[in-house]
């Protein structure tokens, strides 16, 4: 699933220069000009270097700017400027209703612009939840249906500690990658595979990531895409390794690893660029098709009539609208149930001969940045698309237990609210961290 830019406006962070020297006026003078451009007023182009404004267009960032607005009110100014290095700084932008955290780099030579942001995360002005049964509460208040679990793993079955519908299955958008990770793990186990082993393209299409252009006759190792379709959820690199597995595999893997709650949903086993189809096509005609059909014909639905379709009959506006399309019926489905129990067999073969890889790729984007302040360990995926929130964790404790959180939100009628929700999910992990 196309994975919503949760609070990140990310470009290339400054490399370190051995003859930079501390710049707190230009750091002051940039940050200032960057509340003026989240206004909707500055100059873009004289703030940020051209290595920013390729990997962000304006669009991009206006289009942040506007959410970050919705939720917290207008950027105010400034709260304050913590030196990380001699051009790079945390900064915190005042809003109305809020905070703005990130990071921010600027360009040793030159003019100094800005050649890094990453946000870092929000804090809503207002009381933070107390407890973890006060951020449960504010979860349910969210509009749609929302979920949540979380559990203490050990030798026997996960533990659950709070819960909130936690064996209803939900649309989960790209979490359904873990199947796919658990049974690359499984086969290099076996002996089947191995991380090093090479795919070669054949010229297939294939949906938006890093791989869709690449020339027939490349070859990437299995290692980078699991890689990529964890840590970046590149759809490129997730449908390579669905079909280089075998959708049959995969879906044998559903029971093994407890996907039971979501169950006979999930089979066949959807690739993304099937699902874009299904959705996009014919303003979803095409997924109508498919929806009446039984199991055994649809399998053959996509291995025909949508693998023969052309990947330029997917709208390019498709997902741009914020508005939900049959969330409910082509997705991908598990509960925060299903979501712990894949974390921990995760979690169980970290010990094994595809484990170090395997602990590597899980913990290479934890979510939420300020996670690993409270953690020793942080594996993670999430996955979103207008509607559809959710996100996953596999959590080593600091004391050496382990924990895992499941939560996600579905709105069939308007996009969620992704700076709650992560605002939320922030607070949860902090206060299920062990002290």
């Amino acid at each position: 699933m196309p994975m919503v830019a949760m609070l990140m406006l990310l470009a290339a962070m400054a490399p370190p220069s051995v003859q930079a020297q501390p710049a707190d006026a230009t750091m002051d003078s940039r940050t200032r000009e960057v509340v003026a451009v989240l206004s909707g007023a500055g100059d873009y182009d004289a703030t940020f270097a051209p290595s920013f404004r390729a990997a962000v267009p304006r669009a991009r960032f206006d289009a942040i700017a506007r959410q970050l607005t919705t939720a917290l009110g207008k950027p105010t100014g400034v709260e304050a400027i913590e030196s990380t290095g001699p051009w790079a700084a945390h900064v915190r932008f005042a809003y109305e209703r809020g905070t703005l955290k990130a990071d921010v780099a600027l360009d040793p030579g030159g003019d100094h612009l800005i050649t890094g942001l990453l946000t870092r995360g929000v804090e809503p002005r207002g009381p933070a939840a107390p407890t973890l049964d006060a951020v449960v509460e504010r979860l349910a208040a969210q509009p749609g249906t929302s979920v949540f679990a979380l559990a203490r793993l050990g030798d026997g079955p996960p533990q659950l500690s709070k819960a909130r519908n936690a064996s209803a299955p939900v649309a989960i958008g790209s979490a359904f990658k873990l199947v796919i990770l658990a049974e690359l793990v499984r086969s290099i186990e076996a002996g089947e595979r191995k991380w090093s082993d090479v795919v070669t393209l054949d010229g297939s299409a294939l949906p938006g990531g890093g791989y869709a252009q690449q020339p027939k006759g490349t070859r990437i190792a299995l290692k980078e895409l699991a890689e990529r379709m964890i840590s970046v959820s590149d759809n490129s690199a997730t449908d390579i390794l669905l079909f280089q597995l075998g959708r049959a595999k995969v879906e044998a893997m559903l029971p093994v690893i407890g996907f039971t709650d979501g169950g006979a949903r999930n089979v066949p086993f959807l690739g993304a660029l099937e699902l874009f189809k299904l959705k996009g096509v014919d303003g979803g005609a095409l997924g109508a098709r498919y929806l009446s059909l039984t199991p055994a014909a649809r399998r053959a639905f996509l291995d025909g009539a949508v693998r023969d379709t052309p990947i330029a009959a997917i709208p390019r506006d498709l997902f741009q609208n914020g508005k939900p399309l049959r969330i409910a019926e082509l997705e991908w489905f598990a509960s925060p149930n299903d979501l712990i129990r894949a974390m921990d067999w995760l979690r169980r073969h970290m010990d094994g001969p595809a484990g170090a890889e395997l602990r590597a790729i899980l913990s290479k984007n934890p979510g939420i940045p300020d996670a690993t302040a409270h953690w020793r360990y942080v594996g993670y995926k999430g996955g979103s698309e207008p509607g559809v929130l959710t996100m996953a964790f596999l959590l080593q404790g600091k004391d050496g237990r382990w924990y895992a959180m499941a939560n996600g939100v579905n709105d069939p009628a308007k996009d969620v609210d992704t700076l709650q929700f992560t605002g939320l999910m922030t607070r949860a992990l902090d206060l299920a961290a062990p002290r």
